[in-house]
């Protein structure tokens, strides 16, 4: 078998140095390009034209999806690399894509890319684009998500509308739902309810905290380039650099 070309993904610079030093340790496989976000990597898959990608979904502002719909055909084959989000594990199984579960150890990364190498071997390096396209349909509409959330209140156990949410922030393995004049608490992690929520109508802004776009009031510059979030409820909340990918979708909705 000739040399797998392969291109990496990731916005977490160790996450990235892991799978890099994985792939330096097969010599079966060339890195042709790295990147450490959405943008870059559109760039560099076009200008290297991996055989494979390995692709992070989690990525601010410009995730693993919209990178695959930013690429023409063909495309490379493309092995995921996710968080747990059950909407997309699901969609990658009924639809034959590989994928890894972050965390994950040398041999169950060394388990992927073999498989990857015998599909190359019997398809070529291309993957399915019919396949793609229904994968791709299938997440988009499992991530516009719930309409409401199930929280408790005492012994009450009662909805909460996504509309009525002014923002989230995480608390250790807790959430605070903030709504109006009510605050509650749930179990679970920010990054899990970012995938849940509709992502036209919230926005995460920093590592603890994700705002309803129509919550916002206004935006005040701050220091290295960085946003006050003005809700309309009266809370001020950072948006920090990272994050700052959908300034301009906010803009357009203020």
């Amino acid at each position: 078998m000739t040399t797998l070309r392969v291109f990496v993904v990731d916005d977490e610079a160790p996450a990235r140095r892991k799978v890099l030093r994985f792939l330096a340790s097969d010599s079966e496989v060339e890195v042709v390009g790295e990147a450490a976000n959405g943008r870059d990597a559109v760039t560099g898959i076009r200008r290297t034209h991996p055989d494979l990608l390995l692709l992070d979904v989690q990525m601010p502002d410009f995730d693993g999806f919209e990178v695959v719909k930013q690429l023409a055909p063909p495309l490379p084959r493309i092995v995921f690399v996710t968080a747990f989000d059950e909407y997309a594990i699901r969609a990658f199984d009924v639809h034959a894509f590989g994928y890894l579960l972050k965390p994950f150890d040398q041999p169950r990364f060394q388990k992927v890319l073999d498989y990857a190498k015998e599909q190359a071997r019997a398809h070529g390096n291309s993957s399915s684009e019919e396949g793609l396209r229904k994968l791709l349909a299938e997440v988009e509409v499992a991530r516009r998500g719930p309409t409401r959330l199930a929280v408790e209140d005492g012994e009450r156990i009662f909805f909460v509308t996504a509309g009525d949410i002014d923002w989230i922030e995480s608390e250790r393995n807790y959430l605070l739902i903030h709504a109006g004049a009510k605050t509650y608490t749930i179990r679970g992690t920010l990054d899990a309810m970012e995938e849940r929520l509709d992502r036209a109508e919230f926005v995460r802004i920093n590592r603890s905290a994700m705002v309803r776009v129509d919550a916002v009031r206004e935006l005040q510059k701050w220091f290295h380039g960085e946003y006050k979030v003005m809700l309309k409820s009266g809370a001020s909340l950072r948006w920090t650099r990272r994050y700052l990918g959908r300034q301009a979708q906010i803009l357009q909705k203020l």
